[in-house]
């Protein structure tokens, strides 16, 4: 039968279904039982307005199946969502009911509903159903799916992307420099032209990946790049050091924008904020593992008349290699595409296809917007680069790691310049990833807590604040565990940039936003890489009191006026919008949304995070 997506579907409604007992409507889809209390039935068919967490209020229409059962959320019951899986903490009453009703209100339950529903085009189409309701057992169930069959992959493909990417750090330490005669500047540059690289091929990249689909193009970064990567056995000298610097970073480009459009997919907003974090908790993975390695594969120096660092990057290379190509066999389309002839059952049944699908969407309908391999034209690209209200988070990306750059880039040159060896070099570096580690996942669960934003993100600069001033305050001559103290201290700040990369895909407002103000954003971090990557020059040694106090500076124009600034613009358009859309009825809702050119993030109904 046909069927109207704007209209009910009192065939596929779960309103119907007897709690005791499962029941299959004609298309063959399995209703599961539902544990609603009298109290949380009638509380959802009436039109009540509900507050969701976004601030938004919902005028729920009569007769709207059941709904879970909870009062307008905190920022600890989306804290609770979202750690859930991973933590086994913070579930709500209804949560311990398995067969209790998981189904959030949005927009699909009010009478606007037909001006929120996806097009046919729509990858996930076929499975959508503002009727269809499941339960907080079959949501964990899906989510354990995701977690590990999906999230866990494209976490270990980040990880074999920054073995790539950082273990130029741990080569340093076997004598990389002199071995092919390069200066200080030679070594900044190589840094500087790894970041121009990314920032070149970032959008780009992700247009193709947008065109392609990421699930294609994401392998085939990885092949690339690690065939370069481990072409560096094979290094003679500052051309070919220079050359492959920026070939590895070009292909590397746009992995990350693309991951996080890949993971908005299967997750809601506050799921993906936790799911980042762990995430980037691979990077420091990264910086363990090759450190570990490095103990080994540099003792093969000698070998066949090589360096030890040669054996690094080739074998290392390897890995990715193997990671790259299973990587076309592991990553699926989308929700409602995981089957294939190598995986006949795909990985979730029709149901739990249903449920992907409609909780993104109810989450946040704009993830409809287009195709998952629908390419952006050149006129959207430019419109999305012109969208200002994103510019506050763009600023940010440019200034707030500034002050994390230089220590961590000469930290195994500086250990060894105090006189540690090349194995206690390696070894140094140890303690300030397991603390960074601790750090990154606590301060992100810390914003989803308190469901805050600029002001969670400001403890990056704050933390390293002291740390520099002690750099620049302290007498001559520094002893060499002192600075290891300072430096490890320093390098252990709360890293932010997961609940940053989470705030601009929640506020770019549709999918070729979100594609476009990714890559921007990721743009910006490289030129903040750029920077603090050449703040330490050679004329500044050994103290680099001209570039220390610089920074300083900026971490103090951050903390005063950037971040509040930014949490001020947010909060201050949300109050101008909510004081219009909120003071409308029905009607008027239906008209504006029905007549307005206003798209995305510039439509009344829409909220920005902060």
């Amino acid at each position: 039968m046909t069927y109207d997506k704007s209209e009910p579907r009192p065939d596929r409604s779960p309103a119907s279904s007897s709690s005791e007992e499962l029941s299959k409507n004609s298309s063959g889809v399995v209703t599961p039982p539902y544990a609603t209390s009298e109290k949380g039935a009638a509380a959802h068919y009436t039109s009540q307005p509900i507050q969701v967490p976004d601030g938004t209020i919902l005028e729920l229409l009569d007769g709207t199946p059941p709904l879970a059962e909870t009062e307008p959320q905190s920022a600890g019951s989306g804290f609770g969502r979202a750690c859930l899986r991973i933590f086994g903490i913070g579930k709500t009453k209804a949560e311990l009911h398995g067969n209790s009703i998981a189904t959030q209100p949005s927009v699909f339950d009010t009478a606007q509903r037909q001006y929120y529903v996806p097009q046919s085009w729509y990858e996930g189409y076929a499975a959508f159903d503002p009727n269809f309701r499941w339960t907080w057992k079959q949501e964990q169930r899906v989510t354990r799916i995701i977690d590990w069959k999906i999230f866990l992959w494209i976490t270990i493909m980040f990880l074999a992307l920054d073995i790539d990417r950082y273990n130029l750090t741990t080569a340093t330490a076997d004598n990389f420099l002199k071995d092919l005669n390069l200066t200080q500047a030679d070594y900044n540059l190589g840094n500087t032209l790894f970041r121009v690289g990314f920032l070149v091929a970032e959008l780009p990249s992700q247009l193709v990946s947008k065109r392609l689909g990421p699930d294609v193009w994401l392998p085939t970064q990885m092949i690339i790049f690690s065939i370069i990567s481990g072409s560096q056995f094979f290094l003679t000298g500052r051309a070919s050091f220079l050359a492959t610097r920026f070939l590895i970073s070009f292909f590397q480009g746009g992995f990350i924008p693309d991951v996080i459009l890949y993971l908005s997919y299967y997750y809601t907003k506050s799921e993906l904020a936790i799911r980042l974090s762990f995430f980037w908790v691979s990077n420091y993975l990264a910086n363990l593992i090759t450190s570990f390695l490095a103990v080994g594969i540099l003792q093969m120096r000698g070998i066949g008349g090589r360096a030890g660092w040669r054996y690094m990057f080739l074998l290392e290379g390897i890995i990715t290699l193997i990671v790259g190509v299973a990587s076309f066999f592991l990553l699926p389309s989308s929700a409602s595409k995981t089957k294939a002839w190598w995986r006949p059952k795909g990985y979730f049944t029709d149901d739990e296809v249903k449920i992907v699908v409609n909780r993104a969407l109810r989450d946040d309908p704009t993830k409809s917007s287009m195709h998952n391999r629908q390419a952006l034209p050149v006129k959207t690209i430019i419109k999305c680069i012109g969208d200002y209200d994103m510019y506050p988070l763009y600023a940010i990306g440019v200034l707030f790691g500034i002050g994390g750059y230089p220590v961590n880039q000469y930290f195994q040159l500086s250990m060894k310049s105090l006189g540690f060896t090349t194995l206690q070099s390696n070894l140094l570096s140890i303690p300030n990833t397991l603390w960074s580690i601790v750090n990154l996942v606590g301060i992100t669960v810390i914003s989803e807590l308190v469901n805050a934003r600029a002001f969670v993100c400001m403890a990056e600069d704050l933390w390293m604040l002291p740390n520099y001033i002690a750099l620049l305050t302290l007498p001559d001559p520094v002893g060499a565990w002192t600075y290891f103290a300072i430096a490890t201290v320093l390098l252990s700040f709360p890293y932010v940039h997961a609940i940053q990369v989470s705030w601009t895909s929640r506020n770019a407002g549709s999918v070729e936003n979100r594609t476009v103000s990714a890559s921007l954003y990721n743009i910006t971090v490289q030129l903040s890489a750029i920077i603090g990557a050449n703040l330490y020059q050679a004329s500044d040694k050994p103290r680099y009191k001209h570039a220390n106090s610089a920074i300083v500076a900026i971490i103090c124009f951050n903390v005063i006026f950037l971040y509040p600034f930014a949490r001020w613009y947010y909060k201050s358009k949300n109050e101008k919008r909510a004081a219009v859309w909120d003071k409308m009825n029905s009607a008027q809702k239906s008209e504006y949304l029905a007549n307005t050119s206003d798209k995305g993030n510039k439509r009344l109904d829409f909220r920005f995070a902060y």
